[in-house]
C-alpha cells in the first residue's frame, strides 16, 4: 500500500515523501497545481492549502497519510476528513479571508478560523440545519456539543466557537447570526516546566552550534517559537544586553533580556555563519528557519538528555518565567519581559513555583 509522509516545510509548502509507490501513485501529486520535485531531498513540495490537502485526501485516502505531529493539530483536515461544503455557503472563504485581514489577524489565525468555518459548513447535519432555518446559534450549539463529544479540548471549542461567531457577525453582518453562544469553561491548566538542572541538560545535549544558539535564545530571554526563528540580526542589542521581539503575538513590539552567556554562543555562530537578515536562515535563501525545525532540535535534545516528562519547546519559556519568579523577580516585570497583555496570563506561574512550597514540611516527615 502506497504511504505518503507529510511534514512542513515553512507557512506556504508541504514536503511529501512517497514510500511503496508504482508509478501510477504519483498521479495524485503530479495532478496538485503547484507541485514540484525536489531532487536533493527526494521529496514532492505543495502548497499549503486547503485545496491541496483535500486533492490529497481525495486522491490517497486518509489512511495512506501519515502527518507529523504539528500539522494534525495545525491542520485539522488531515485527522478529520470531510463533505464537501454545503452549495449555499460555497462563497464563504473569501469575505472571511478578507475580513480577517482587513482586522490585522495574523497568518497562524486567519488559518485556525478558516478551518473551523471549513468543517463546521462541511458537517452533514450542520448542513441540513442551515439549509432549513439559516445561519442560527443553536446550530452553533449542537456542533459545539458534537466537538466536545468528539473529546476535542475545551480550547478548540472555544475557538470554533470564536471562528463562527466572527464569520455571523463581519461577514453575515450579524442578519443572520444568533451570538448568545454557551461557551465550555476554560480547563485550568498548569503549564509543564523543567528544573534549572533540566534546563542544562537539554541546553548542553546540543553539538550543533546554530541549534545551541537557538535553545539558549530560546530559554534564556523567554521567547515564542515564532519569535525566535523570525529573530533578526539587529535585534540583538549587544551594549544594552537587550533583545528586541518585533511584532510578537498580538502584534506587539517588546524589549527582553539578552543573556551573557546566549550572546556568547549566538556570537559564535555567527562568526561561523555569518547571517546577513534573518538570524537563523531556512533552507531557502532569503527564508527564516521553520518552527517545526525549531521543535525538531528540542525533541531530539530531551531524548538525547533522557528527561522523561512530556514537554514542547515552548516549555523553555515556561521554564524562563518560573526561575525568574522563583528567584524574587516581581511579577510586574516579568509580564513585560514575557509580552503578556493581562497579569492574570503570568500570574499562573505562581501555580508551579516552589519557592515556597519548599518551605512547607510535610506531615509525613515529621
Amino acid at each position: 500500500m502506497v504511504k505518503l509522509i507529510v511534514s512542513q516545510f515553512d507557512e506556504l509548502i508541504l514536503h511529501i515523501k512517497i514510500e511503496n509507490f508504482n508509478s501510477k501513485d504519483l498521479d495524485g501529486v503530479r495532478s496538485i497545481k503547484g507541485r514540484k520535485w525536489n531532487p536533493d531531498l527526494s521529496v514532492w513540495m505543495i502548497p499549503y492549502t486547503l485545496e491541496a490537502v483535500e486533492q490529497l485526501l481525495e486522491y490517497y485516502g486518509e489512511d495512506s497519510l501519515q502527518a507529523d505531529t504539528s500539522l494534525q493539530a495545525d491542520f485539522s483536515l488531515l485527522r478529520d476528513p470531510y463533505t464537501p461544503v454545503g452549495e449555499v455557503y460555497r462563497d464563504w472563504e473569501k469575505p472571511m479571508r478578507e475580513a480577517l485581514a482587513l482586522r490585522g489577524y495574523s497568518f497562524r489565525t486567519v488559518k485556525a478560523y478558516c478551518g473551523h468555518v471549513e468543517r463546521f459548513l462541511s458537517d452533514r447535519e450542520i448542513q441540513g440545519d442551515l439549509l432549513k432555518a439559516g445561519w442560527d446559534g443553536r446550530a452553533i450549539q449542537r456542533y459545539s456539543l458534537k466537538l466536545l463529544q468528539l473529546k476535542r479540548s475545551h480550547s478548540y471549542v472555544n475557538q470554533a466557537i470564536s471562528a463562527l461567531k466572527f464569520y455571523g457577525k463581519h461577514v453575515l453582518h450579524g442578519k443572520q447570526s444568533d451570538t448568545a453562544y454557551v461557551r465550555p469553561k476554560r480547563e485550568q491548566k498548569l503549564p509543564n516546566v523543567l528544573s534549572l538542572g533540566e534546563v542544562k541538560r537539554v541546553l548542553t545535549a546540543v553539538a550543533n552550534v546554530k541549534h545551541q544558539a537557538i535553545l539558549y535564545l530560546t530559554y534564556s530571554s523567554g521567547l515564542r517559537v515564532g519569535e525566535v526563528v523570525r529573530l533578526k540580526v539587529q535585534d540583538l542589542d549587544r551594549e544594552r544586553r537587550t533583545l528586541r521581539v518585533k511584532q510578537g503575538k498580538g502584534r506587539k513590539d517588546r524589549l527582553t533580556l539578552l543573556s551573557e552567556s546566549a550572546l556568547e554562543i549566538v556570537e559564535r555562530y555567527m562568526r561561523q555563519e555569518r547571517p546577513d537578515n534573518w538570524l537563523f536562515t531556512g533552507q531557502t535563501a532569503g527564508s527564516h528557519l521553520t518552527e517545526r525545525t525549531v521543535q525538531k532540535v528540542f525533541e531530539q535534545a530531551v531524548r538525547a538528555s533522557k528527561i522523561q516528562k512530556k514537554v514542547s519547546v515552548h516549555a523553555l519559556r515556561h521554564s524562563f518565567a518560573t526561575h525568574l519568579l522563583e528567584g524574587g523577580i516581581d511579577l510586574r516585570y516579568i509580564q513585560e519581559l514575557l509580552g503578556h497583555q493581562s497579569s492574570r496570563t503570568t500570574e499562573r506561574y505562581t501555580h508551579v513555583s516552589v519557592k515556597d512550597i519548599r518551605r512547607i514540611k510535610s506531615p509525613l516527615d515529621e
